[in-house]
């Protein structure tokens, strides 16, 4: 039995090894495939360092409705509501919503106290943050009217606004703009190293990709709160209900054809979790909300690359405009497919299949060479200047396969921490540039973020391909910062 187990295994390898070269025209294709989306990275980078757009001051003021969903908020949306209250805005144009979604604390009534319109929701089987915003949106449509407000914020209950956030996001939406982001800071840094790493995230963000596309008035993606549409948005209510749902509406925002813009002088400050347990947790949700989102508008914005059937001629249209205007919509719809695709799953299957099994079953066929030290990181590079590249000449053989397969575990495991002290460049990077608008730390606390905020990416992969075998329930994230908007001004 053992000797027929050992037949078949070989049948297996040799026959894996037999369309392992054939099938390198896919893994070319793939390779091909995944830089092209990734084309726009660098230079967005570089145009994120020195650029960003303006808009000029408004010309009039806007009415808008500021929607916070909140479970179990009692300890912080009362700071949220007062500094959305002291804002240089008028606060006759303001109307504040709170839906109290399956709270079983007392936020529905610290919301009422505080001067905001409050609905309760209780339905056990819907307990994400969009079926909170649907069931808020249906409450203003019988007691208001979508339309009786212009445009739609929506935070978080964490969030605190700075002074001038609804004066600087009303400067866009008079501009024209339809859907508007914003400057996400952080009112937590030093609470822990897991929120140092979140902190960074964001200004990751706004430097790597919200700055340079509202440059070149493309769509940037939402970030969960913080931001502001027009009521045409929602004119047929709010239907975005996954795990996910600023994927989920930022992906059919461009498939619209709907720019989404940035505004880098509207700033709140936002609590970032601070225990890994939590992280996990968010993490997790984040990752299986992004598959779902793929999965539900993926499609649809790859069509849009090459069939562009929302942008109309105008009579008012001279001849370059139109050209410009579906290239520009066709353009987004290829950037926003690039931030949806599940890159990390793509890779990891790619090296699953033909580094780990076909390339293996090759080298225990015909034998082969490896290289352990050359995989393009500076890690890689010095190393092989000291050692050299570190090539390994296989025979065939059972002996030979064995070996392969750990030389491949190693050679990822190498390239993984190459590409961790890669990114440590990254956190330095943003101390610099971002440090006007970062709170004061002592520089010891800023070297241990650069070594910890790596992490970030490795639990974000990691959950991902988590995400594609687990079922996942929206959770809430507890929030207890007692921080208040005079703290951060005090502490600037």
């Amino acid at each position: 039995m053992e000797v027929f187990g050992m037949v078949v295994f070989d049948r297996i390898l040799r026959f894996l090894a037999n369309i392992y070269s054939p099938s390198l025209v896919v893994y070319s294709a793939i390779g091909i495939f995944m830089m092209i989306l990734a084309i726009q990275e660098k230079p967005y980078m570089l145009i994120g360092l020195f650029l960003t757009r303006k808009f000029k001051p408004a010309e009039h003021n806007h009415k808008y409705a500021v929607l916070i969903p909140a479970r179990n908020e009692e300890p912080v949306i009362a700071n949220l509501i007062k500094s959305i209250k002291r804002q240089d805005y008028p606060q006759e144009l303001i109307t504040i919503f709170v839906v109290a979604d399956n709270c079983t604390d007392n936020t529905a009534k610290v919301a009422l106290e505080n001067g905001a319109i409050c609905y309760e929701h209780f339905n056990p089987d819907e307990r994400t943050k969009g079926f909170a915003l649907k069931y808020l949106f249906e409450k203003i449509e019988e007691d208001y009217g979508i339309t009786s407000f212009e445009g739609y914020f929506i935070f978080d209950s964490d969030n605190l606004l700075k002074k001038d956030y609804i004066s600087r996001m009303n400067d866009s939406f008079d501009a024209g703009e339809k859907i508007i982001t914003s400057y996400r800071s952080t009112k937590n840094w030093t609470e822990s190293w897991i929120a140092s790493t979140y902190a960074l995230h964001w200004l990751r963000s706004i430097r790597y990709r919200h700055r340079a596309r509202s440059v070149f008035h493309l769509a940037t993606n939402i970030q969960g709160t913080g931001f502001l549409f027009s009521n045409e948005i929602v004119r047929d209510g709010w239907k975005y209900t996954s795990l996910t749902e600023d994927r989920s509406l930022t992906a059919d925002c461009v498939v619209e054809g709907y720019e989404i813009s940035y505004n880098d002088d509207a700033i709140f400050y936002d609590e970032q979790p601070v225990s890994l347990k939590v992280a996990l947790r968010q993490r997790l949700r984040w990752s299986k909300g992004h598959l779902q989102a793929f999965a539900e508008s993926g499609w649809g914005l790859f069509k849009n690359i090459f069939v562009d059937k929302n942008t109309k001629h105008k009579p008012t249209d001279k001849w370059y405009n139109y050209p410009w205007r579906t290239f520009r919509h066709r353009f987004m719809s290829f950037d926003t497919f690039g931030q949806l695709l599940p890159k990390n799953v793509v890779a990891c299957a790619k090296w699953i299949i033909w580094k780990l099994i076909l390339g293996p079953a090759s080298i225990y066929a015909v034998g082969g060479q490896m290289v352990l030290f050359d995989n393009g990181t500076y890690l890689s590079k010095i190393v092989s200047y000291f050692a050299g590249d570190g090539f390994i000449e296989f025979s065939s053989g059972w002996k030979a396969y064995g070996l392969c397969l750990l030389a491949t575990i190693w050679i990822r495991l190498f390239y993984r921490i190459g590409k961790y002290f890669v990114n440590i460049w990254v956190a330095v990077y943003l101390f610099i540039i971002e440090h006007k608008r970062m709170p004061k730390f002592s520089l010891w606390k800023k070297v241990l973020y650069c070594f910890t905020w790596p992490t970030f990416d490795i639990i974000g992969r990691w959950t991902q391909y988590v995400a594609i075998f687990k079922k996942v329930e929206w959770k809430p994230i507890p929030h207890n910062s007692k921080i208040t908007i005079d703290d951060i001004e005090e502490n600037k």
